[in-house]
């Protein structure tokens, strides 16, 4: 899986993010893109999210929050202020504020304008919105993570990934008005690429979600053939089997999961 091809699964998603910003790389500058799609409605802005998190900081990590933000007024170099930016989105991740981590997220790719840091800003959003508690952050995370993936999809519309991610936001905060638009999307998805494993994945985690485990199963099955070695694949049919009291089978891949969360075991 290169680094443009993360799935909304929060243990790879997380590890991969730590790493991204906790790297001071110096990327070049980038033409920017159109950034003129509007949010949706925000019933909580980043001023009041930062003075809330901000309070709960200890001292010395408040005072790195502080003297970075300080290092980012001042500059007016690009590379200097990703770099800045990087660490302030790590400091927040770290501290388990997707939502924040997010935004500076999306001022580094509003800097850069690649595919890459857009789709790196809709996925710690997505992230966001699955964690959140309090709707009102949902909503602030749902649409800016809408506006970064659809800005990586106008980028390379070509990547599947990206419209899976923009499927599954919609999946965990659907629109009132159109609560199965992340599904529907997600179908029209399987549809035109019915052997791609991300989908049939999450179109499984879904069906499991809500106790459809036959169709689980189906596709689960169907993911196995072309990647026999998936791990989220094979924990995922463990549940599934388990859940549709094929023991035999349900025995062979809890083993098969446990041996690939702890290999060491």
């Amino acid at each position: 899986m290169s680094r443009l091809q993360i799935g909304v699964m929060l243990g790879a998603a997380g590890m991969f993010l730590a790493i991204y910003f906790g790297c001071d790389t110096k990327p070049p500058k980038q033409a920017s893109i159109e950034k003129s799609r509007a949010l949706t409605a925000e019933s909580t802005d980043i001023s009041s999210l930062l003075s809330e998190a901000k309070s709960k900081l200890d001292a010395p990590e408040a005072n790195a929050v502080l003297a970075l933000e300080k290092q980012l007024e001042g500059s007016d170099i690009d590379s200097v202020k990703v770099a800045v930016l990087k660490r302030l989105a790590g400091i927040w991740f770290e501290n388990n504020r997707p939502d924040i981590s997010g935004y500076y997220a999306e001022l580094i790719a509003e800097t850069e304008g690649t595919e890459e840091a857009w789709a790196i800003s809709g996925t710690t959003f997505t992230i966001c919105v699955q964690r959140a508690e309090e709707q009102k952050i949902k909503d602030f995370c749902t649409g800016r993570a809408v506006k970064a993936l659809e800005n990586a999809i106008s980028i390379n519309p070509a990547n599947i990934n990206h419209r899976v991610n923009l499927a599954l936001c919609y999946t965990e905060n659907p629109p009132q008005e159109n609560p199965m638009k992340g599904v529907l999307m997600l179908r029209e998805l399987n549809e035109k690429y019915p052997d791609d494993v991300l989908i049939l994945k999450n179109l499984a985690r879904l069906a499991i979600k809500t106790g459809q485990f036959d169709k689980a199963k189906e596709r689960l099955e169907k993911a196995l053939e072309s990647q026999p070695e998936d791990g989220d694949v094979i924990c995922l049919l463990a549940q599934t089997y388990t859940s549709l009291n094929e023991t035999a089978k349900a025995e062979e891949f809890q083993r098969k999961c446990a041996e690939i969360r702890n290999p060491q075991n």
